[in-house]
């Protein structure tokens, strides 16, 4: 009950994951969890980029602004965080679905939402996230055998989704 896409290109997940959860949503299926968005400031600076709650109406920036030459990582844990503790509390409340926007660093170090995804597949609740190329060995040893491979496809996603939802 860990289903999840590898996408080629830059911020392809996030967009995927992010048209299906508006889709569930749109269908009333109660959610939990949260999708990235990325704006673009100017075309000088890298972008912001936001994690949406889906149990609500709240934005968590989760980016900060290194400057302009900057080449480090610019998440802000702290933003991440903050995130994590809304959907943990919407977690709470047994929805049909957890989806997280990716599987990636900080959750490879064991921080971000891997708790998250722990508790929900141990309450028997689905979780769909994305997961970069890059990371999926790491991915795959911590998901073992409960991970599937999804097509990188909105309609494939959306049957997954409606076929392992958890009874509401």
């Amino acid at each position: 009950m860990l289903g999840y896409v590898v996408s080629e290109g830059r911020g392809e997940g996030d967009r995927l994951i992010h048209a299906v959860a508006m889709q569930l949503r749109a269908a009333g299926l109660p959610l939990a969890g949260a999708v990235q968005t990325n704006e673009d400031r100017d075309p000088t600076r890298k972008c912001d980029m936001d994690l949406h709650i889906l149990s609500g109406n709240d934005t968590v920036r989760i980016s900060q602004d290194l400057g302009r030459l900057s080449r480090g990582c610019r998440l802000d844990p702290a933003g991440l965080e903050r995130a994590v503790g809304i959907v943990a509390a919407a977690l709470a409340n047994r929805p049909a679905l957890l989806i997280v926007n990716k599987f990636g660093k900080q959750e490879i170090d064991g921080r971000g939402f891997r708790p998250l995804i722990g508790e929900a597949l141990a309450e028997g609740i689905p979780v769909l996230t994305a997961v970069n190329q890059g990371n999926v060995d790491a991915f795959l040893e911590f998901a073992a055998d409960m991970a599937e491979q999804l097509p990188p496809d909105a309609d494939a996603i959306m049957v997954w989704c409606r076929a392992h939802r958890q009874a509401a």
